[in-house]
């Protein structure tokens, strides 16, 4: 996002969190109202236009979704989008996905209140590893000849009572409405916005033996220093790193495995 939407987005994340300070609100169902919403203005562009039109005044803009929402959904959700189309926006589909956005954030504020973010965030990380390494899996999940319910049924199968539910929720609705998302990627967006629940960053790191907890907690707080920001170490094993680790922290790689010392090695001798 750009411009306007960005800063519309910074607003109605403030406003969210406000919202679920509060220990009335069900965080878990003002997440699923935000997505029913999300998928409302996905499937109506007319509607979605009408609602980020800067011709139209913002109070008029607000007015209109509280008629059409009120009594559909919760007085909190209906709040948020009267609060989030009285924003200017860049593009119209940027309060789609905005919306989106805050619906995921609300489930894993849910998660934080329940003391099982920590788990959420392994079993994204855990999930999106299984569905990289099985083509197959890939494949049913991502076949758009298959409907949302058998989708959702094969989640069921492979999550139900073995990941939080909240991992389920997520990893369900990303599934049956990607929004032209793939799945890693929609994965790797959960999983940061995950860690921004408690301000930290994520790591992926790559050995090819599991590290012992000492490890982890110098290499946690090694990244932490260099970084200036807590960090959530999402561990992998692969033995075909000789030696050492890998870490990934979005874009960037720091590469301290004994392959890709051999490896440049190699390339130095040929060059």
């Amino acid at each position: 996002m750009n411009g306007a939407s960005r800063e519309a987005l910074a607003a109605a994340r403030e406003r969210l969190d406000a919202l679920t300070d509060s220990t009335s609100v069900d965080a878990a169902k003002l997440a699923d109202e935000l997505a029913a919403v999300t998928a409302l203005l996905d499937r109506e562009v007319s509607l979605r236009r009408v609602l980020t039109d800067p011709a139209q005044a913002g109070e008029a803009k607000a007015e209109l979704a509280q008629r059409l929402l009120g009594g559909q959904v919760g007085g909190e959700a209906v709040d948020l989008l009267a609060g989030m189309v009285r924003s200017r926006w860049s593009q119209s589909r940027d309060l789609v996905d905005a919306l989106e956005e805050l619906a995921d954030t609300a489930d894993l504020t849910a998660a934080q209140k329940a003391g099982t973010l920590d788990d959420v965030e392994d079993e994204l990380f855990r999930f999106g590893r299984i569905v990289s390494s099985s083509t197959g899996l890939r494949a049913a999940l991502t076949d758009r000849a298959a409907s949302k319910t058998a989708k959702s049924e094969l989640l069921r199968s492979l999550l139900g009572g073995r990941a939080k539910a909240t991992t389920e929720r997520l990893v369900t609705r990303l599934v049956t409405v990607p929004r032209g998302r793939s799945l890693e990627s929609g994965l790797e967006s959960l999983s940061k916005l995950a860690a921004e629940r408690r301000d930290r960053m994520v790591a992926v790191v790559t050995s090819a033996v599991p590290l012992s907890d000492v490890q982890k907690q110098r290499l946690g707080a090694a990244l932490a220093k260099l970084y200036g920001r807590q960090m959530h170490l999402n561990l992998d094993v692969d033995p075909e790193v000789v030696g050492g680790i890998r870490v990934q922290v979005g874009d960037e790689v720091i590469n301290g495995s004994l392959a890709d010392r051999i490896e440049d090695a190699g390339r130095r001798l040929a060059s």
